[in-house]
């Protein structure tokens, strides 16, 4: 089921490029780029706080960019995203502000969950984005229930459901795509299937050679894709969305990648993985291999990149400043949303 993603570079004509990605691809690849440039120099510098003990956690979704920036591309304002683990960039891409993801890194009294959740885990309902849960394949059953109430009130929109290859083998995962093919459901199953589920490989998660093949015992299509390459990703997210808001119904769609970070900064991936693995996953950087492709295509030159790089250290260093300037949450605001009608504050004794 994992085997060997193609390493050759991505080979796309102008033609085939406008096809699959538009009329005006070239802008589309450099908007890409910018993402994906920044969501490598938010995991970069948010890994490097955590090991410094400034901020308390951090789950990298270093090797996933493609995947995370063509959500947000192909994805409309109306549509729900309903997160795994690794989609924070998902949330920036669709116009959630770096600087509130930053503040919920720090837990501190901008942060938008106030403190409550764990860092790394974002809400983000200025988009449309669920807060993401440590609880394996939760948020399956939960975007199905977004693309019923989607599909009940004729509302404009489709559900995004994100979920690694573990997640597969959650009662969600089963409940959640039976429930979507029976009600024939606006939902995109996304399986980001990076071959760990933490320390478990997908040799025993399932014996079905693709997750994808799984869609067929809930009536209906499941494709799998090298994770890696942005111009297909974003195309048959493009595809699956658009069939979906038409009234075609769901989609599995499994992205094949490779994890090229420990599954969190509580993990050490050299109790369990083979040698070499850190070296066969950085020959299919996501990043380096769209790189390839846009300088191939002249719609990216060394001094681009080097802005691009630029503006996106300078982005983070300029919001993680103000974040570790930040207070934490007033104490008073620990009782906040949690009751209704408010009980009294508690009372120091």
């Amino acid at each position: 089921m994992s085997g060997d993603l193609p390493v050759e570079p991505l080979k796309y004509s102008a033609a085939a490029l406008k096809k699959r990605l538009g009329a005006d691809w070239e802008n589309l690849l450099r908007a890409a780029h910018r993402w994906m440039v920044l969501g490598r120099t938010l995991d970069t510098r948010m890994t490097a706080l955590q090991r410094q003990g400034r901020v308390g956690f951090y789950g990298p979704a270093t090797g996933q960019e493609a995947v995370n920036v063509a959500t947000g591309l192909a994805t409309v304002p109306e549509d729900w995203i309903s997160p795994g683990l690794r989609e924070q960039l998902v949330a920036l891409v669709r116009g959630h502000s770096l600087l509130a993801y930053v503040h919920q890194l720090f837990a501190d009294q901008d942060d938008p969950a106030q403190g409550r959740q764990m860092p790394c885990h974002p809400t983000a309902r200025d988009v449309h984005q669920v807060s993401m849960s440590s609880v394996v394949g939760t948020q399956i059953t939960h975007a199905v229930g977004l693309g019923y109430a989607i599909k009940f009130r004729k509302a404009p929109g489709v559900s995004f459901a994100f979920f690694g290859d573990g997640g597969t083998s959650a009662n969600d995962f089963h409940a959640g795509l039976n429930f979507a093919g029976v009600f024939d459901l606006p939902v995109v199953f996304c399986c980001t299937n990076n071959q760990w589920a933490i320390s478990v490989p997908t040799d025993r998660q399932s014996k079905v050679p693709h997750f994808a093949d799984k869609a067929r015992a809930y009536g209906f299509a499941g494709e799998t894709l090298d994770g890696t390459d942005f111009v297909e990703v974003y195309r048959a997210l493009k595809q699956a969305r658009d069939k979906a808001a038409a009234g075609g119904g769901p989609t599995l769609l499994e992205f094949v990648i490779y994890r090229m970070a420990p599954h969190s900064s509580s993990d050490d991936p050299s109790r369990y993985q083979p040698a070499g693995w850190a070296r066969q996953a950085n020959v299919h950087d996501p990043l380096a291999r769209l790189e390839q492709l846009m300088t191939e295509r002249e719609v990216l030159t060394p001094t681009l990149k080097e802005e691009t790089v630029r503006r996106a250290e300078e982005e983070v260093r300029a919001a993680v400043a103000i974040a570790e300037q930040t207070p934490p949450p007033p104490d008073a605001t620990m009782l906040t949303d949690v009751f209704a009608p408010p009980t009294a504050a508690p009372q120091r004794g």
